[in-house]
């Protein structure tokens, strides 16, 4: 045993300087960290025991978009798979429905195939496995994209976002599968998890024949709490088949046999959901299906950004701690969840009474330009010429000559007292204010977890319409720390 300890260290860092070769897409630089060779926990390790499970035994990895969850399974000494842990998604982009082409934001839906090559130890997001998109499914289907990941940082442009601590565990998880003598694993990536409930809510949508088809490996799954094997012909995928002939994706699929017992449980069990789907449409009342066009959040973490912690953008603007992990700075709640996290402000404008803000939603691939605020009356001449509030304590100047020739205006004694005037600083000065950090740089209060202050998901306010003169010095200011800049080329 003594003897066993530096072999598995040499390992280690073979198996580190090894995925940085092979899956460095993600990189802060080109030596290997040692976050991915963080032990696993005192409580992990009894939790694994306590399971009659091995700390090298093989894992396998689900995830569910619409409940934000991740589960990984391990197998204990029945050979059975078994829930270890169930994890919730920090942040995940998107809406429901498969990755199609590069640069959609969606994450992916399907069946992964993770191998020690796609384990990427020196992550700009604290560490990283590469889901292997496009696997044979997605290239037969031409689909398009590359390097979506789980990841920590909580912050995804089509990716599955974890916490740097929890990304830490999963990480260390697979590493001691490897260890262990598994040659790979399997990520099955589902919109939700497929009972005969949501099948039926989701019944209209336009994706339900693609993930029927995951429905059956996900029903394999179920029945046999093994990792299905899977193959793609057809531009299909076939699980837990065998052919004397050859699987070409794109091809018709050969002959195939499925194991009996394999085959007669999954049927059973795909016509026990069928009818429960047709009886709860036929009943009707079904939950309505929620919209996910910005992704979504687990409710544990929208649970933990208090009100005062969010901004009226949806932007965390504090390191938020919680019992599943750091939430780093600048993370964008998604919009359709933000409801629940942010509180309901208002601003002054050109009149007394204070009005809801209204924000558009601008695409995140627009660059920001450093915004000059205005004054409340308006700028430059024509704010002061018709403004009820300019700098004269007696109105803008038609206010003054309305009063002149008698045709009313407002007077100081009409209208409660001014609201003094912020001292804006100059122009140069905002925009040096407003620049994102350069990526190779980390904030100097960055935590010992590595989470990025990342501020890629951050949406833009339109700017107010400032005076000609307001930006004509001022140069537009481009994102350089986003994560389109880290993994954007590709997505």
């Amino acid at each position: 045993m003594s003897r066993r300890l530096p072999v598995r260290t040499l390992l280690a860092s073979a198996a580190v300087v090894a995925a940085v070769v092979l899956a460095g897409c993600d990189t802060d630089g080109n030596a290997p960290t040692l976050r991915s060779l963080q032990p696993l926990s005192s409580q992990m390790i009894a939790e694994i025991e306590k399971r009659n499970m091995g700390k090298e035994s093989p894992i396998l990895v689900r995830i569910f978009k619409e409940e934000s969850e991740l589960e990984l399974w391990k197998e204990d000494q029945s050979g059975r798979m078994a829930l270890l842990k169930t994890y919730p998604i920090c942040r995940w982009s998107g809406d429901l429905g498969p990755k199609l082409k590069e640069g959609d934001r969606q994450a992916p839906e399907g069946f992964y195939t993770i191998t020690p090559s796609l384990m990427n130890p020196n992550s700009s997001f604290y560490l990283s496995i590469n889901m292997g998109y496009p696997n044979a499914y997605d290239r037969a289907n031409n689909r398009t994209g590359a390097f979506l990941m789980i990841h920590g940082d909580c912050s995804s442009r089509g990716c599955y976002a974890m916490t740097d601590e929890q990304i830490a565990e999963i990480y260390a998880l697979a590493r001691e599968s490897f260890f262990g003598g598994q040659g790979s694993f399997q990520i099955q990536a589902f919109p939700f998890r497929m009972t005969p409930q949501n099948m039926a809510r989701h019944r209209n949508s336009p994706h339900m024949p693609f993930w029927r088809m995951l429905k059956v490996g996900y029903d394999h799954f179920e029945v046999t709490r093994q990792e299905p094997k899977v193959d793609v012909c057809d531009r299909r995928y076939v699980f837990n088949t065998e052919t004397n002939g050859r699987y070409n994706p794109t091809a018709a699929c050969p002959a195939m046999t499925t194991p009996d017992d394999v085959l007669a449980a999954v049927k059973s069990k795909q016509q026990r959901d069928d009818a429960q789907v047709a009886d709860l449409v036929r009943r009707g009342n079904l939950p309505a299906v929620r919209s996910f066009a910005d992704g979504g959040m687990h409710p544990t973490f929208l649970a933990s950004l208090q009100s005062h912690n969010v901004d009226d953008a949806g932007v965390v603007r504090a390191r938020i701690s919680s019992s599943n992990g750091t939430i780093p700075a600048n993370v964008q709640i998604p919009l359709e969840q933000r409801s629940s996290a942010v509180r309901t402000s208002s601003r002054v404008t050109t009149g007394s009474t204070p009005e809801p803000v209204v924000r558009a939603e601008v695409p995140p691939t627009e660059t920001r330009v450093a915004a000059v605020q205005p004054s409340s009356g308006g700028s430059g001449m024509f704010g002061n010429l018709f403004s009820s509030n300019g700098s004269s304590s007696n109105g803008g100047i038609m206010d003054q000559m309305a009063r002149m020739v008698g045709l009313g205006g407002s007077s100081a004694s009409d209208k409660s007292a001014p609201t003094p005037k912020a001292k804006s600083p100059p122009a140069k000065q905002q925009t040096a204010a407003r620049t994102k950090p350069a990526e190779d740089k980390k904030p100097a209060a960055r935590p010992s977890t590595g989470s990025a202050n990342n501020t890629s998901e951050q949406p833009a306010a339109p700017p107010p319409a400032p005076s000609q003169n307001a930006l004509s010095n001022v140069p537009p200011t481009a994102p350089t720390n986003s994560f389109e800049n880290r993994f954007g080329a590709w997505r």
